[in-house]
């Protein structure tokens, strides 16, 4: 008897990329600065994903270096 809906392909490398974005940050703000923010990004032809990741990198620089 044959498992219907299962795939016989081999599973691909679960090596982890260097740089890939693997985990999510959930975080609480105000509607109308969430508002204006992603307003402002779009403007700037941004994303708010993409300016919340340089914020990090350039923070954790920042106090890495005390």
């Amino acid at each position: 008897m044959a498992d219907e809906g299962v795939s016989e392909k081999p599973l691909k490398s679960r090596k982890k990329k260097a740089g890939k974005k693997d985990s999510q940050l959930l975080i609480r703000i105000n509607s109308l600065e969430r508002g204006e923010f992603i307003s402002l990004c779009e403007d700037l032809d941004t994303s708010a994903a993409r300016e919340l990741r340089k914020f990090i990198r350039n923070f954790i620089r920042t106090h890495n270096d005390d």
